[in-house]
């Protein structure tokens, strides 16, 4: 080893020992993989709002109720084809 590892060692090993030794955290790996989740979900978000513009929804009537523009348009004594 040379001189700088080993004063680095004598450096962090009492830091190593003041660090509580049951405590687990994530790290940088548990980070990246949280910050892929997040991008993966904005992107199919994203892409969700883009396809839902292009739906052209026309709700139907109900089947007892005639619609009245419907029925304002079309003549008397004319009958209605669906």
């Amino acid at each position: 080893m040379s001189a700088t590892s080993t004063l680095a060692m004598t450096h962090l090993v009492p830091l190593a020992k003041d660090l509580d030794e049951n405590k687990v955290t994530p790290g940088v790996l548990g980070f990246i993989v949280f910050a892929v989740i997040g991008a993966a979900v904005w992107l199919l978000m994203k892409s969700m709002n883009k396809h839902m513009k292009r739906v052209d929804f026309e709700e139907a009537p109900e089947p007892g109720k005639a619609p009245a523009a419907a029925s304002a348009e079309s003549p008397k004594g004319a009958e209605r084809t669906a």
